[in-house]
């Protein structure tokens, strides 16, 4: 069988994003443009060294988004045109984001093979359906996302490339089937490998956690239980860990079938978005009268996660703040100790303190899993997370959402050992989460999403803030006539990364106005959405009086939020009254 080259219409997958972007996210109708997907995957054959290619075993599989089976499809036989040596496909095609990590640094093939990276097809937590959004990226042979080295190299080989390589004649592979397919390929033989996608996870997340202990209170009539994969792939792991393996009742799961267009929903797991979930948890417009103690929500890809109490919401930043305190004595795999945390710096500085208070290593990194990747190969970071619903540990390179429900059950069920039988009130996700502010303080917290914005309106906004930091006195007057009350600016500045492990430097990574009592005002350009920009802006206050930490959030921001929305002159440069999503 040959491999064959073709002649390549000069259409740059890249175009409106900026170079160093770690995926490709954009309208599947712009993905079945001609050459379109397949000058991306060339063009990421082309940045990787011969070695990652030539001979090579490579994962391709993702959420099973709409186009997903398609470019399955392609890509295989992009692989052998590349002679790539073996591909392994998830049954369905169907793998959470942070199971192809496990599995590229978990799995043996059955003929003793390892994984030397993957194509992930996903476009995260961003809707789909034939008129919605595909993605793809690229992970290395550590189960993290391509470091920009790579990245920026795929971007410059989209603009220039002018064919690619495809072995064309090989027939379709049934990937609903596990087992293996073998075919001639240019340079000998190719297999296409089969295999169940939840084994190689579930068998990891065992070794991690104490599922024994979690299935005990998983199965005590005294707790109660909600999972909800928004039809994410989330569904295709939840049924085995948390009902065959936990013993959960299979009502405890919500929307687990998963499905291409996640049943016509948006799979972001926040306030706004899971409103079946939120529902059922005592929150909304609408509650139940009587919510589970526990419950959660992945996105599309299961690597994110929202965290729900009995009538309460716990906010991203102060999951992983609490994860991180309760690490040691509730997680197996941390018992002997973490070896360092990090988080993004837009996310709030709750995880600072835990840090501070426990003596840990602590790193802010700008937004992107590869730069906690970094840390986590050179043993500096055990624990990590983001405010945008993410969180995650060195047990793999990826966020990863199941891991992040089965930390906070971990909690849970360690808390509660002792009253799982009787009478004794068990201790509540809220009552964990107040007694952690009461020893550590609370990072009051709230990000403002304005999305799709007018790409030129957007950047407008962005280089107007940079310009009010040129003068502190000025900006603090024009704080003043908008809210009396908020403290003054101590600093202002674009933020900028030098990775301890590589020296290598990001700089531009959102605009930062810190605050003399501590509060936060930070501005980015978000670059996970598929059309226009979107604009995120961060909002912090830190109360370290225990008498004050329990303020509801947007009054005690609301000052600050203020200042926020009328020192960036939203309105003027975007028209927008009001942000999409507040979370």
């Amino acid at each position: 069988m040959a491999g064959f080259t073709v002649t390549s219409k000069q259409t740059n997958p890249f175009e409106g994003q900026k170079p160093g972007t770690s995926g490709l996210r954009k309208k599947v109708t712009v993905f079945q443009q001609p050459n379109y997907l397949h000058n991306f995957v060339q063009s990421t054959f082309y940045a990787l060294s011969v070695d990652r290619v030539h001979g090579a075993t490579l994962v391709v599989s993702g959420d099973g988004r709409y186009f997903s089976e398609e470019a399955i499809q392609i890509i295989i036989k992009m692989a052998a045109g590349n002679h790539v040596r073996r591909v392994w496909v998830a049954q369905d095609g169907l793998l959470s984001t942070p199971a192809v990590s496990a599995v590229i640094r978990e799995r043996v093939g059955h003929d003793g093979a390892k994984a030397t990276g993957s194509f992930i097809l996903t476009a995260s937590h961003n809707p789909g359906g034939p008129h919605e959004d595909f993605g793809i990226k690229y992970n290395m042979e550590n189960g993290g996302p391509a470091p920009e080295s790579v990245t920026n190299q795929i971007f410059i080989h989209t603009t220039t490339i002018k064919e690619y390589f495809i072995a064309e004649d090989i027939p379709e592979v049934d990937i609903s089937k596990v087992g293996v397919t073998s075919f001639t390929g240019p340079r000998g033989q190719f297999d296409v490998e089969v295999f169940d996608s939840t084994t190689d996870y579930i068998k990891l997340m065992k070794s991690i956690f104490d599922f024994e202990l979690i299935k005990k209170l998983l199965t005590s009539p005294k707790f109660s239980f909600c999972y909800d994969a928004l039809h994410g792939v989330a569904g295709a792991y939840a049924h085995k860990i948390f009902v065959e393996e936990l013993g959960a009742d299979e009502s405890s799961l919500l929307n687990c079938v998963p499905k291409e267009d996640f049943g016509g929903g948006h799979p972001d797991p926040n306030l706004t978005y899971a409103k079946e979930l939120v529902a059922r948890m005592g929150l909304g417009k609408s509650p139940a009268s009587d919510p589970p103690e526990f419950g959660a929500a992945a996105d599309g890809d299961a690597d994110r996660n929202m965290i729900l109490g009995k009538r309460f919401f716990v906010t991203p930043s102060d999951s992983v703040a609490i994860i991180a305190a309760n690490a040691v004595e509730a997680i197996p795999y941390f018992a002997s100790g973490l070896k360092g945390v990090a988080r993004y710096m837009p996310t709030s500085a709750a995880l600072d303190v835990v840090a501070k208070a426990l003596g840990l290593k602590f790193f802010e990194v700008p937004t992107g899993w590869k730069f906690f990747g970094n840390l986590m190969d050179a043993g500096l970071c055990s624990v990590c997370g983001e405010e945008s619903f993410g969180t995650g540990s060195d047990h793999i390179r990826e966020k990863d959402g199941i891991w992040a429900v089965l930390a906070w059950l971990s909690i849970l069920a360690l808390k509660n050992k002792d009253r799982l039988q009787g009478d004794e009130k068990l201790i509540s996700v809220e009552e964990i989460v107040v007694n952690h502010w009461s020893t550590y303080g609370r990072h009051y917290y709230t990000r403002y999403d304005y999305e799709n914005v007018e790409s030129a309106g957007a950047n407008e906004l962005m280089n107007s803030l940079v310009k009010l930091q040129y003068d502190l006195g000025e900006l603090n007057v024009l704080i003043r006539k908008i809210k009396p009350e908020v403290s003054f600016v101590i600093k202002a500045d674009e933020f900028e990364y030098k990775d301890p492990v590589d020296g290598s430097i990001s700089s531009k990574q959102g605009i930062r106005f810190i605050f003399n009592d501590g509060s936060r005002l930070i501005y980015r350009l978000s670059g996970t959405g598929s059309v226009g920009a979107t604009i995120r802006v961060y909002i912090e206050q830190y109360e370290k009086d225990p008498t004050k930490t329990g303020r509801d959030s947007q009054e005690a921001l609301a000052p600050l939020v203020d200042v926020a929305i009328n020192m960036s002159k939203m309105e003027h440069f975007t028209g927008r009254t009001a942000p999409t999503v507040i979370t």
